[in-house]
């Protein structure tokens, strides 16, 4: 991000403390050690924020699970969701004790959902999209239409696929179209 920092974005020493933090709670899972919640320190971290954790293993996504809703701090949130994404996101394995150290963890920090009227208001690589109707909800962060070179209707298709609904779905009355913003790191950009 450029210019002034919002007042409720993480500093660098912040993401490297959720990044530990969602390392460590998979690492005591794989040792069948009882995941202790984490204390917050700051403000930040004890927010009531969504947050997704997204793992990959050699490039390639290994796991991946959210919530749009904090309804504990957001560093309690990260360490449950990187357990679940290791261990309980139903597209793979759970994950073995030999893939930890090839892992490499990106966390997205959401804002509130915020419903549109006109999908013009959707800013591809701002805005994360969550897709419903009836009971089918599908979600893409903000990253993945960056990362794959989607346009808007590109993403809106592909986020409606996510929820098992026809690509042109968002045309159509009944289908509601939210948007989030993320504040997304990893240990790869941490580290450089």
């Amino acid at each position: 991000m450029t210019g002034t920092p919002r007042e409720d974005e993480l500093t660098p020493e912040e993401r490297a403390l959720l990044l530990r933090t969602a390392r460590q709670a998979i690492s005591d899972q794989l040792q069948g050690c009882r995941v202790t919640p984490a204390e917050p320190t700051g403000a930040r971290l004890a927010a009531l924020a969504g947050a997704f954790v997204s793992l990959h293993a050699a490039g390639d996504l290994r796991g991946c699970i959210g919530t749009f809703v904090g309804r504990r701090p957001l560093v309690q949130t990260v360490q449950e969701m990187a357990v679940s994404a290791a261990f309980r996101d139903p597209r793979f394995p759970p994950l073995a004790a030999d893939e930890l150290a090839g892992l490499e963890l990106e966390i997205s920090v959401l804002s509130p959902l915020r419903q549109i009227s006109d999908v013009s208001e959707i800013e591809v690589g701002r805005h994360g999209l969550y897709i419903t109707r009836g009971l089918r909800a599908g979600v893409l962060l903000p990253q993945v239409a960056t990362e794959f070179g989607w346009d808007r209707e590109e993403f809106l298709a592909h986020t409606c696929m996510k929820a098992g609904l026809p690509p042109e779905a968002w045309r159509e009355g009944g289908t509601r179209i939210e948007l989030f913003e993320a504040q997304v790191f990893g240990e790869r950009q941490e580290q450089e």
